[in-house]
């Protein structure tokens, strides 16, 4: 019972406790030498969303084509500049960065009845 106290004191004075569950950092998609191009995929269930970050700078075009619309929307947003777009179905979406800086990128699947996982595969241009 002692021995039981003393490890019990030094895990809580030296800081280490179970994990908590914390929200997971977003994934930086970066761009291999000379590219403009980028796909990112992965698998999802029925209303779970992956994130990305990405950096673009002042003026470049973004463009971001999502072959499986059916099942997966997609939204881009930086809080510090007030840009935001909606979750978006549609094929492609393309829109002019406003200022420099990190933008988060996320991919959701949509509840729907068959299949309730599924794959994805989005398109990110930055010119």
């Amino acid at each position: 019972m002692r021995l039981l106290l003393i490890v019990l004191f030094l895990t809580l004075i030296s800081g280490v406790a179970p994990a908590q569950g914390g929200k997971a950092e977003p994934n930086r998609i970066q761009f291999a030498a000379n590219r403009t191009t980028k796909t990112v995929s992965g698998s999802l269930s029925n209303g779970q969303e992956m994130e990305y970050v990405f950096l673009a700078n002042k003026g470049q075009t973004v463009t971001i084509k999502n072959s499986t619309r059916n099942l997966f929307d997609f939204r881009v947003f930086n809080q510090e500049f007030d840009f935001e777009t909606e979750f978006e179905s549609s094929p492609s979406l393309t829109f002019e960065i406003p200022e420099t800086g990190d933008y988060m990128f996320f991919v959701r699947k949509k509840q729907v009845r068959s299949p309730r996982t599924a794959r994805f595969s989005l398109t990110l241009t930055i010119k």
